[in-house]
């Protein structure tokens, strides 16, 4: 009691209180401190007003940090997460229906945070310069390395005006006889050698309308184009578009005015005719040279030639003939011995055998060498045409192929080519889906800007609203309209083939009528995955110069795949619209038999029914009772149906005449009005044609 009186009087006094510690126990003082500390530490300190607030050491979080980026699919973000994509499927509360599904901004941060991590964005960081690691021709050789070489002439025209039988007789061959339908539908390439000893090598280009890109080919790969006109027809469609190819390659033009010895020929006319579309000849003054020949009886072919080599001497045309071989692809195929060949024309370089060629996407180690008889041959130079066989895959024709050191190179340089086409495809991709956002969030913006007036409760009810009438609206799976279609599997003996009809397919405008889709296209027979595609899409197949086999024709018709073949293009074409119609729903047409006049109305009883009665003439043709009638009111069609009676005075007859009167009451509860007009027709089917016209057929 004492020492409690001695403290509250030093208390009192000013003396400073001791602390606990210094009363308590030194143990139990550690305990008390223990014991109180987390206390201590969750209590805040109280602020007043004005008081400066106690800077607090940052404490950073221990969170995943996720890089993102724009437009990031949900595979991407779940890599970047490092989860699963189901993780973020179910973080995100409008998740998108697959892991493909492109996020945008909102949803990407959406799914970081509610997984418990932050997020940054990627660093924009140029891309790495890819090494160009693709082939190139080498650079000019020096002009003292230089030799004369063949010309390469190239033979255009109209279809039928005697390009392949003028080569036939320059070459002494019959090439013109073996033609399918007696046109030429594939470009050659062939070697002539003239009396004098010289080479020249000529390409034999298709005249018909659909080989336009086959022409242009040509017309790019030669030196001189030999342009033939027949005396007796003029200048036609592919005249004009052969002249056209030749201008825009900067070829010269030999005029060669052939069938000269027929009794309509009027070769005066041919070079007249040419004037209208540039081309002067010598005749008139100007500098292109026209031959007059007669290309089956071989009348002024020395003549021909004679110009030819005099205008290839003029050009003094020659090329390097040693080192790595360069050239064009003319054409290429599948051969069912030898593989894919293509028709090479050498324009630099020796090719030989085993040379490692790359040409587009595709390689080869030559393994064979041929010309244009089927002869092998171990090497071909500059200006010559030889057939090259052991491609990995078919080129296309019109590549370029260049010579590389080794297979590993080729291989690097088709890798190469792949990626910079699966790149720009990408880059495709890219625009489209980006251009495709741009447009879905201006129209989202748009509609939430008309909305922005609004209370937020107006405005869920309005969207509800609008989207309710949106998918009542929309029709049904059963009750959509079914397109008529016609899936097609194209082959074809050769890429050029291939090209042309692929080309005549891109011209369908017809597809109100029957979608056209080409589901599978391909060079070499037909083959039994060619009938699975087309059973797949129910579809037919179509071959141009090519082959089934007996079993392949026997699983065809065994599963009902119609297969048809052809080797005249015109024929095919033909076919493939007649096939076209076959699918087209048959067009209903009215034809009129009889057309009469409404001259009163009255009331018949018959029985204990009351039915009203047209007393009407007939102004034309005749009205047959079993036949479809229609009333006519004003210039409109008011009742289509048929009738329950039709009588002449009292008596029913079958028909009435025109002159004639008659009574007529309609099946139906129909008003007629004197001077309505009542038509009898008859319903023909008859069957649709396509509305499609190729250009050239």
């Amino acid at each position: 009691m004492l020492q409690m009186m001695t403290l509250t009087s030093r208390a009192r006094a000013g003396v400073r209180r001791p602390s606990r510690s210094t009363i308590l126990p030194p143990l139990l003082c550690r305990a008390v401190s223990a014991a109180a500390a987390p206390l201590l530490a969750s209590k805040q300190p109280r602020q007043f007003k004005g008081q400066r607030k106690e800077q607090r050491p940052k404490v950073s979080a221990n969170k995943q940090e996720v890089e993102i980026r724009q437009s990031m699919t949900v595979e991407a973000l779940a890599r970047a997460m490092k989860k699963a994509p189901d993780h973020v499927l179910e973080a995100l509360t409008d998740a998108p229906t697959n892991a493909a599904s492109v996020l945008d901004e909102r949803q990407i941060k959406e799914a970081v945070m509610r997984s418990g991590m932050k997020f940054r964005w990627e660093k924009l960081s140029q891309t790495p310069q890819r090494h160009n690691r693709d082939a190139v021709p080498r650079p000019p050789a020096d002009p003292g390395k230089l030799v004369r070489r063949p010309p390469v002439i190239t033979i255009m025209g109209h279809v039928d005006h005697g390009k392949t039988t003028l080569l036939d007789s320059l070459r002494k061959s019959q090439l013109a006889a073996a033609e399918a339908g007696g046109i030429t539908q594939r470009i050659g390439a062939f070697a002539v050698e003239l009396a004098t000893g010289e080479r020249i090598t000529f390409l034999d280009t298709p005249g018909h309308a659909a080989f336009s890109a086959m022409r242009a080919r040509g017309a790019g790969a030669t030196d001189i184009v030999i342009l033939v006109v027949a005396a007796d027809d003029g200048v036609m469609d592919q005249t004009v578009e052969s002249i056209r190819h030749a201008k825009r390659a900067e070829v010269p033009i030999i005029v060669a005015v052939n069938k000269c010895d027929k009794a309509r020929a009027d070769p005066r006319r041919v070079t007249r005719e040419l004037l209208a579309h540039e081309v002067v000849c010598e005749d008139f003054g100007g500098d292109v040279q026209a031959v007059q020949v007669s290309a089956l009886k071989g009348h002024n072919l020395p003549a021909l030639v004679e110009a030819t080599a005099a205008l290839a001497e003029i050009l003094e045309l020659k090329a390097e003939p040693q080192g790595a071989a360069e050239g064009l692809v003319v054409e290429s195929r599948t051969d069912k011995g030898k593989g894919p060949v293509t028709t090479m024309l050498v324009q630099r370089g020796a090719l030989r055998r085993g040379c490692v060629l790359v040409a587009g996407k595709t390689w080869a180690k030559v393994r064979h060498l041929w010309d244009e008889h089927g002869c092998a041959v171990e090497e071909a130079g500059p200006g010559v045409a030889v057939e090259v066989a052991g491609w990995k895959d078919v080129p296309s024709a019109g590549d370029v192929i260049l010579e590389v050191e080794s297979e590993r190179r080729a291989k690097e340089v088709v890798t190469w080519r792949s990626q910079e086409e699966e790149l720009e495809r990408q880059g495709a991709e890219h625009t489209a889906v980006e251009a495709k956002r741009r447009e879905h969030d201006d129209t989202y913006r748009k509609e939430r800007a008309e909305l922005a007036h609004l209370g937020w409760r107006q405005r869920k009810s309005l969207l509800y609203r609008r989207n309710k009438s949106k998918f009542s609206n929309r029709p049904g799976e059963k009750t959509a309209p079914v397109h008529v279609g016609l899936p097609l599997v194209i082959k074809a003996d050769a890429d050029g083939s291939l090209e042309a009809i692929l080309n005549i397919l891109d011209t369908y405008d017809a597809d109100h009528q029957c979608r056209l889709d080409v589901v599978h296209f391909g060079i070499g027979d037909v083959s039994e995955n060619d009938l699975n595609m087309a059973e797949t899409f129910g579809g037919s197949v179509y071959g141009f110069n090519v082959a089934a086999s007996k079993a392949i024709q026997q699983t065809a018709s065994h599963r009902n795949i119609p297969v048809r073949l052809h080797d005249i293009i015109y024929k095919m074409v033909d076919q493939l619209k007649a096939e076209i119609g076959d699918k087209l729903p048959p067009l209903v047409t009215c034809q009129i038999l009889g057309e009469a006049t409404v001259l009163a109305v009255f009331d018949v009883t018959a029985g204990k029914k009351k039915m009203a009665v047209a007393g009407c003439r007939v102004v034309k043709g005749q009205l047959e009772r079993k036949m479809k009638f229609r009333l006519i009111r004003d210039g409109e069609t008011l009742w289509e149906g048929g009738l329950l009676a039709l009588k002449h005075h009292k008596e029913d007859v079958n028909t009435a005449k025109a002159g004639g009167e008659c009574g007529l009451s309609a099946d139906g509860n129909i008003t007629f009005l004197p001077g309505d007009v009542v038509h009898c027709f008859r319903e023909a089917e008859e069957p649709q044609v396509s509305a499609w016209e190729p250009p050239g057929f």
